[in-house]
């Protein structure tokens, strides 16, 4: 199922999806009907904006926007929670650099911030991301990280999750069982309104710490370059994630034995 799911989102999510339309409708064209042709012809050059336009960096901002309801985590907040928690968000694989698997920039982006929070609380790190595609899991790379580049110990390491839903129900347990419950869950912006939902149905209590928020260039020019096509790419991927588990979560509910 998991990568059932990761295959049909790559079918649907930009450059793919459009592009996959695009060619759809580059093949109508060679109809003998002339409207197939006329729709095809159609359905090429919308595809094919519709990719343009996603890539636009203010079209891209305007779709995360909604998705980055929270603001930073406050001081007084952090002083109620018990622990930390980091997300992760990707490898770089085969790093040259460093001899092997490593955090990707996303999950960087979240361990800056998570041990920003960790000095300023002296709280417990928990950090969470298995291996879905292979290699190394994330955790670990996490764990090393912030060990050797940041000089903070990492109390938790949840290394088998492939999903968001999945580091919620691993991780839920290894807090628990040391008594904590009310936790400070770092991600994106974008990622936390669904991942937070996911933790507290694990029966955590939890503050949002969002970081790398999608804010705009000062520049007009930069904003109106197509190159943020990847930004379109996570906010309709969390839209998508978003209406699954609400599919998700009804069918639960709508089951004989619930």
């Amino acid at each position: 199922m998991f990568l059932l799911k990761k295959i049909l989102a790559a079918l649907i999510l930009p450059p793919a999806g459009p592009l996959l339309l695009a060619l759809c409708g580059l093949w109508l064209t060679r109809a003998k009907s002339w409207r197939w042709q006329h729709g095809g012809r159609w359905l090429a050059t919308l595809a094919l904006l519709g990719l343009l336009l996603l890539s636009l960096p203010f079209v891209g901002n305007a779709l995360m926007a909604p998705l980055e309801p929270h603001p930073p985590i406050a001081p007084e907040q952090l002083r109620q929670i018990q622990a930390i928690v980091i997300l992760g968000g990707g490898s770089y694989h085969a790093a040259p650099e460093y001899g092997g698997d490593t955090v990707g920039y996303t999950t960087l982006e979240r361990l800056r911030y998570g041990a920003r929070l960790a000095r300023q609380s002296g709280l417990p790190l928990l950090v969470s991301g298995g291996a879905p595609y292979g290699g190394r899991a994330e955790a670990e790379s996490m764990r090393d990280a912030l060990q050797q580049d940041f000089g903070l110990k990492v109390r938790w390491a949840e290394t088998a999750s492939r999903d968001t839903a999945e580091n919620a129900s691993l991780s839920a347990p290894m807090l628990k069982a040391a008594g904590v419950t009310r936790i400070a869950l770092v991600s994106h912006g974008w990622h936390l309104p669904r991942a937070i939902a996911l933790f507290e149905q694990q029966g955590l209590q939890v503050m949002a710490a969002p970081t790398a928020f999608s804010t705009g260039s000062p520049s007009l020019v930069e904003n109106l370059l197509p190159s943020a096509l990847v930004r379109s790419r996570w906010a309709l991927n969390e839209y998508l994630g978003r209406l699954y588990n609400r599919l998700t979560f009804m069918k639960r509910e709508t089951s004989p034995a619930s």
